[in-house]
């Protein structure tokens, strides 16, 4: 798909749970909207992100302005979720008639949930929901793509893949490569190529 080019501000939310690599995934995303040209403002909120708590990150990207941190309650353009029900808390908050919502399948599962004192929503829930609430809407298993590269975090590059190949953003795999290279090894930064381009053929 062809990629997006923004001549105003696009809001993204980026959401998970503690331990899915949210925070790491917002500022690979940044940096390679900022090395595309934009203006990339973030904003994060964390809850205890050290139990599996809800993780979220906010980005503003600008083709020139410095933007406040915080995206307005139902002013989300994106959303990209590591963990469907914190994709659905995030679109009944930020969510809107144009909202496009790019969700991870496999759920990570509450203490609550666990222990059984709450219940976790059903796929055709959370499935209706999307159908409602969004106006376009994609769901990949990322997770079982990660653990087949033997590593469950790397489903936050997975879903960058995926973003990428939705055309929703000015992304591609150069900007991708050039952004992880600054910081990981090349055997990290091979095995993060592929978690990339699994996410795009997901998409396919």
């Amino acid at each position: 798909m062809k990629k997006a080019l923004l001549n105003t501000t696009t809001n993204l939310i980026l959401t998970g749970v503690g331990g899915q690599g949210n925070v790491m995934a917002s500022r690979t995303l940044a940096g390679m909207l900022v090395d595309a040209g934009y203006v990339v403002t973030i904003g994060e909120t964390f809850g205890m992100s050290q139990r599996g708590g809800s993780v979220m990150s906010h980005l503003r990207i600008s083709p020139d302005s410095v933007l406040s941190p915080q995206i307005r309650r139902g002013g989300a353009d994106v959303i990209v979720a590591l963990e469907p029900l914190e994709a659905l808390r995030v679109l009944t908050v930020y969510g809107n008639p144009t909202v496009c919502v790019l969700s991870n399948l496999r759920p990570v599962y509450p203490i609550g949930v666990i222990t059984g004192s709450l219940s976790y929503p059903s796929d055709d829930v959370i499935l209706k929901a999307f159908q409602r609430l969004s106006k376009s809407f994609w769901m990949i298993d990322a997770t079982s793509v990660a653990l087949a590269l033997g590593n469950p975090v790397l489903s936050n590059i997975v879903m960058i893949g995926a973003l990428a190949k939705t055309g929703l953003l000015p992304i591609d795999r150069r900007l991708f490569e050039k952004e992880i290279k600054k910081t990981l090894s090349l055997d990290k930064c091979a095995v993060n190529l592929e978690a990339y381009d699994a996410g795009g053929e997901m998409l396919k």
